[in-house]
């Protein structure tokens, strides 16, 4: 029996994406039929009864957020899919965009008639532009046959969607920041409350859900949300995209259905990872994207779910799954990832902007035999503190997760090359 579902992914690869009559004979469409004979209130009640979690990283419930939108009086209201798929080994938005972008549409379709906006905008990322213009192909396509455009479905709803290029800031990934980017300001993030919801895009009340959440609608309604919370996990329902990369010998994107694998499932099973390339060893693997925390072998019993990963000290976050074998340095590994964040941070904010690269510096000495000293180590956990507590945005305080859970599992590279006193550093550099 296949250790993979298909709910998001069915059809991926079999139907042509611009192929409408295709998708509808699988079942396309379907949900947005059934959606507007219900009332926004009765959909919503079913994206909360799925317990969907946002699939971009952040987790929150999606059925709370729709919800909450639901009961915030002023219009228009506008719906932000979020497509800024910046995060380091993660792939599985593009995959959507590439292979079924219709379910994704279906999606956006279901959330502006529940809010019965008039325009939904995708906020595409700067490196995924090549795909913009199929994209609008495809759309103007589902305008023809009636499923966007006007008069949806012959009804008096109406709705257009327009796609927003990125300039490749992986901070337009932030929500608040991708809403000032989308009206043409600087992509940095907002002073929040007040909250998006209430004061979104162009001031006004805005739902902002990724990808892949408003691509697992069509399924949820079809399901209904009790059958597609038990597909999944009791606390957070259906399935999930990953993308698989770096020394397995499989990489890709799979869906899995939440709460049913193990890590170990996902990075050895023959039908998912299939082991390590070249008969070497799993030394560490990195979740969520270069935001997430590291994992150890030890760990790899552990099932992947929100619940189950975040007890033993790990996410889901983006879906990413980076697997390194024992020919790496951690030390490498977490300087590489340090770079990405001082290249991308927005530099609004002191902890992050400076704590970065005091950071980089510290690593630096670390991989220097008899440069660096315990009070470099003192320093790298206090900086770590510091930028958690004190940055602005999410990128700052999630920036260091990955050398703080590093620490845990591979202290003594940490202090391979550490001597115990400042006079020691004098001597090594000269």
């Amino acid at each position: 029996m296949s250790k993979l579902i298909n709910l998001i992914s069915m059809g991926a690869g079999e139907v042509a994406p611009e192929d409408i009559k295709a998708y509808q004979q699988i079942g396309g469409f379907e949900a947005l039929k059934k959606a507007m004979s219900m009332s926004p209130a009765q959909i919503v009640e079913e994206v909360k009864a799925a317990k969907l979690l946002g699939r971009g990283g952040a987790a929150f419930p999606l059925g709370i957020k729709w919800e909450h939108l639901l009961h915030i009086e002023g219009e228009p209201k506008y719906i932000v899919c979020n497509a800024d798929e910046g995060e380091p080994g993660t792939f599985k938005d593009r995959f959507v965009l590439r292979q079924v972008p219709l379910r994704l549409f279906e999606g956006i379709a279901i959330a502006g008639y529940v809010f019965n906006s008039p325009k939904a905008y995708i906020y595409l990322r700067g490196e995924y532009r090549d795909l913009k213009e199929k994209l609008l192909s495809i759309i103007d396509k589902a305008k023809s046959a009636g499923f966007l455009g006007k008069n949806i479905l012959g009804s008096n709803y109406s709705l257009e969607i327009e796609i927003i290029s990125g300039a490749g800031a992986y901070i337009c990934g932030e929500n608040s920041a991708l809403l000032n980017s989308t009206e043409g300001k600087v992509g940095r993030p907002r002073i929040k409350p007040p909250h998006l919801a209430e004061v979104g895009l162009f001031q006004m009340p805005t739902l902002v859900n990724n990808v892949e959440s408003l691509a697992a609608i069509p399924e949820i309604l079809l399901l209904g949300g009790q059958r597609y919370l038990e597909l999944g996990h009791p606390d957070s329902g259906g399935s999930k995209l990953i993308s698989l990369a770096g020394h397995c010998l499989q990489r890709g994107i799979y869906e899995i259905p939440l709460g049913r694998l193990t890590l170990r499932d996902i990075i050895f099973d023959p039908e998912l990872g299939g082991g390590i390339a070249d008969g070497k060893k799993l030394k560490f693997f990195h979740l969520g994207g270069q935001s997430g925390a590291i994992g150890h072998p030890d760990q790899l019993d552990t099932v992947y779910s929100y619940t189950d990963l975040r007890a033993a000290g790990l996410s889901v976050g983006s879906g990413a799954v980076v697997v390194m074998d024992e020919s790496v340095s951690i030390l490498e590994y977490l300087k590489a990832v340090n770079e990405f964040f001082i290249h991308e941070s927005c530099g609004k904010c002191v902890p992050c902007r400076e704590g970065n690269r005091q950071i980089h510096k510290i690593l630096d000495r670390l991989l220097i035999p008899g440069a660096a000293t315990r009070t470099d180590l003192a320093t790298l956990r206090r900086l770590i503190d510091t930028m958690t507590a004190a940055s602005f945005c999410g990128l700052g305080q999630t920036a260091a997760v990955a050398i703080s859970t590093a620490w845990k599992h591979f202290k003594s590279e940490f202090e391979a090359n550490v001597v115990d006193g400042p006079e020691h550093y004098k001597l090594a550099v000269g």
